[in-house]
C-alpha cells in the first residue's frame, strides 16, 4: 500500500532485471490494478511528500485523484485524464482519491510513472501540464478498430499533447476485437508495453494478458499488438538518457553529493510547505 489509497505493484525497479537504468527514462513504474474500493467517509490517499530530479506521469484509468502541492496548484484526475507534474528542483505535493469519487466508491485503476531528467533540467522550476478528455490526442485505427490516445511523442502523424524533455512516447491502444495496431520506435529507445484490459498477441505469438508488462529488447523497431477482444494497453518507448542515476527515496540526481543537497533542502523547507 501506498498511504492507505493506493494498492501499487511496482514492475520498475521491483523486479530484478528492470533496473532505472535498463528502462531508463522510465524509472519507476507503480500499477494499481482495478480494484473495487468501498465507500468511504475517510478520505484515502498519501500525505505530504516531496520529489526532485524527475517526473511523475499519473494515468487513471478508472476513478478520480485530487491532488494538492506547495506551489498552491491543484486538481483533479479524471478517468481517461493524464497528469504530467515535473518535479525538478522540487515540490512537496499529497495525492488522494477525489472526495466525491471516495465517498460512492467503485471502480479504481491507474499507473504512475517516474520520468528521468538529463542533468540539464534537474534544477527547472515546478510544473504541471494536466491532459484532460478533451485535450487528448487521438488517431483512429482503419475498420473502426479503435483508437491510439497520444499522451506524448507521435503515432502515424498525429503529436501528443505533453511536452517532454527527452523523446518520449506514450500512448494509450484502445482496441476493438479484431483490432491489429503496429507500432515502430528506434531499437536504441527502451520500450514496454503494460496490458491494463483483456489479453494480447504481440506479433502474432506473444500472449500478453490483463497486468502484464511485456519489456522489447533492443534488438528490432517495430511490432505488432493484435487481441480478440477489447483491450486497453499502455505502451512506452523511449530514448535512454546516458547518465549515471543516484536514487534515494523520492529524489533521483546523478550523485551521492546531489542526493545530500535535496535531502538538506527538503529539511530546510526550500521545496515549500504543505499541510
Amino acid at each position: 500500500m501506498v498511504g492507505d489509497g493506493f494498492k501499487m505493484h511496482n514492475f520498475i525497479p521491483g523486479v530484478p532485471q528492470l533496473s532505472m537504468q535498463r528502462t531508463n527514462p522510465f524509472i519507476v513504474l507503480d500499477y494499481n490494478s482495478l480494484t473495487e474500493l468501498a465507500p468511504s467517509d475517510h478520505v484515502r490517499g498519501v500525505g505530504a511528500h516531496p520529489h526532485k530530479g524527475f517526473e511523475t506521469v499519473s494515468i487513471v484509468y478508472h476513478g478520480k485523484i485530487a491532488h494538492t502541492d506547495s506551489t498552491g496548484f491543484h486538481g483533479v484526475i479524471g478517468e481517461g485524464e493524464v497528469q504530467w507534474m515535473t518535479a525538478a528542483s522540487g515540490i512537496l505535493h499529497k495525492e488522494y482519491h477525489e472526495e466525491g469519487f471516495s465517498k460512492s466508491g467503485g471502480k479504481f485503476q491507474m499507473v504512475q510513472l517516474w520520468v528521468n531528467l538529463p542533468s540539464e533540467f534537474k534544477k527547472e522550476p515546478a510544473k504541471y501540464q494536466s491532459i484532460t478528455r478533451d485535450k487528448m490526442s487521438k488517431y483512429l485505427l482503419d475498420d473502426n478498430q479503435g483508437i491510439i490516445e497520444v499522451i506524448s511523442g507521435e503515432y502515424n502523424g498525429i503529436k501528443g499533447s505533453a511536452s517532454t524533455y527527452t523523446p518520449i512516447h506514450m500512448y494509450n491502444a484502445k482496441l476493438n476485437p479484431g483490432a491489429k495496431a503496429n507500432f515502430n520506435f528506434p531499437a536504441e529507445y527502451n520500450s514496454m508495453l503494460l496490458v491494463i484490459e483483456g489479453n494480447i498477441r504481440v506479433n502474432g505469438e506473444q500472449k500478453v494478458a490483463t497486468d502484464q508488462l511485456l519489456i522489447f529488447e533492443n534488438e528490432g523497431e517495430g511490432f505488432e499488438i493484435s487481441t480478440d477482444e477489447k483491450s486497453v494497453v499502455l505502451i512506452l518507448s523511449g530514448e535512454p538518457i546516458k547518465e549515471p542515476i543516484a536514487a534515494h527515496g523520492p529524489f533521483v540526481m546523478n550523485n551521492r553529493e546531489e542526493i545530500l543537497e535535496a535531502c538538506n533542502e527538503f529539511n530546510l523547507g526550500k521545496f515549500g510547505y504543505l499541510e
